[in-house]
């Protein structure tokens, strides 16, 4: 392999197959120059990333952080994608990279940072939070740095950012906060709380992401050909038609964005389901 670009002394890019490479390893760059070839028994890690944008923003990236914290972020997300079964999307080596790298060395420096939405974090993505718990244990078993339970919750939203495909954490944070409401007002409606483990739960959560996601993207779903079914089921399920009334006069008053007739009949027929479906 013959070096295209240094990043620093343990990283370089390389041309392998007209296809550009992050190689890493412990001083495989000492005393070289571009052109130079590189001790390949030397390489720890190989990445090639598909998008120019994330090879781009992930070489920026790796050129501040240690080593240490690159390889372990990345068994991290091998673990990630794992236990999940879930493709991530390649942004997921930036932002967790250096989400992992600034919570540690915040905490060295005595700062912790609160989530505020953690308790929501685990109802919404228990599997991702459980992972997130994981990977404190796998950062202090590296770095002897026990980091508080919040960074798990922040670990958590980086992986669904990654599972939907999204570039800004702070549409993740937004369609958590959506999610939020959305499940309040059905707890306040019907007086309810939620058994978490229930399959019809899981259901309803996941319908909810999706809902949010389309929400914050202004991505509006078109009316199809469910009219009439959308009005047999406001008479079968007169209390559901009622709660959602109420969600879209919410979400039309807060975020402007009118429900379709399509959208107010899946969330009904959800909510349903998750209120009655013992009864």
């Amino acid at each position: 392999m013959v070096i295209n670009k240094i990043l620093n002394n343990n990283v370089a890019v390389v041309v392998e197959d007209d296809e550009e490479k992050i190689v890493m390893g412990k001083g495989i760059c000492f005393k070289k120059k571009v052109d130079d070839e590189i001790d390949e028994t030397m390489i720890d890690k190989v990445f090639a990333l598909s998008s120019q944008d994330a090879n781009h923003k992930f070489q920026e990236i790796i050129k501040e952080v240690p080593i240490e914290h690159i390889i372990l972020s990345e068994k991290i997300i091998q673990y990630a994608k794992v236990t999940l079964g879930k493709r991530l999307n390649e942004y997921i080596y930036i932002s967790l990279v250096d989400h992992m790298y600034s919570a540690i060395v915040r905490y060295l420096e005595g700062i912790t940072v609160k989530n505020a939405l953690l308790w929501d974090i685990r109802r919404f993505y228990k599997d991702e939070y459980a992972v997130g718990l994981e990977a404190l244990k796998m950062i202090e078993e590296e770095f002897k740095v026990h980091l508080p339970e919040d960074e798990a919750g922040f670990i958590a939203l980086h992986l669904v950012n990654a599972e939907l495909d999204e570039k800004s954490m702070e549409d993740m944070v937004a369609i958590t906060r959506i999610m939020q409401e959305i499940t309040n007002i059905v707890k306040y409606i019907f007086n309810v709380e939620f058994d978490e483990d229930d399959v019809y739960y899981y259901r309803f959560v996941t319908h909810l992401k999706f809902f949010a996601q389309r929400l914050v993207k202004h991505t509006t779903y078109e009316n199809g050909d469910e009219d009439d079914l959308y009005e047999l089921i406001k008479i079968k399920y007169k209390n559901s038609t009622k709660c959602v009334n109420r969600i879209a006069e919410f979400i039309q008053r807060k975020y402007d964005y009118v429900l379709s007739n399509e959208e107010k009949l899946y969330l009904t027929i959800h909510i349903e389901r998750v209120i009655y479906h013992k009864r």
